[in-house]
């Protein structure tokens, strides 16, 4: 492993908030782009939908690389979540600055006589 780490996120939303989110866009002009009729549509299968992530998430969910399911019906908490996520995440990875070897400040400070001139 180089040191990358992944995040995988899965930001849940409830079929209520989904349909008060497309009520939105019909309403706000700006928005209108962001809905089609196969929206609609594809709402018939809600169920199949959520067996389906459940299962794709639990097959690819690892120790190593988990899944974050992020309840994102309240955009300001699901961000306030995954922020936290990726703060921990980031705490996690125990990072530091390389060792600066000898030969390293020699050529700094050799730098640093040409830079003071």
């Amino acid at each position: 492993m180089n040191g990358t780490r992944i995040i995988k996120l899965f930001l849940h939303l409830s079929k209520e908030e989904q349909r008060k989110r497309f009520l939105a866009r019909i309403d706000q002009p700006e928005n209108n782009w962001k809905l089609s009729l196969s929206d609609t549509a594809e709402r018939r299968f809600w169920k199949p939908y959520m067996k389906a992530y459940g299962e794709c998430l639990s097959a690819t969910s690892t120790r190593n690389c988990p899944w974050y399911v992020v309840p994102a019906d309240d955009k300001d908490n699901a961000r306030l979540i995954v922020s936290q996520i990726v703060l921990d995440t980031l705490d996690g990875l125990k990072m530091t600055y390389p060792k600066v070897s000898k030969a390293r400040r020699r050529e700094l400070q050799a730098i640093r006589k040409q830079l003071a001139k």
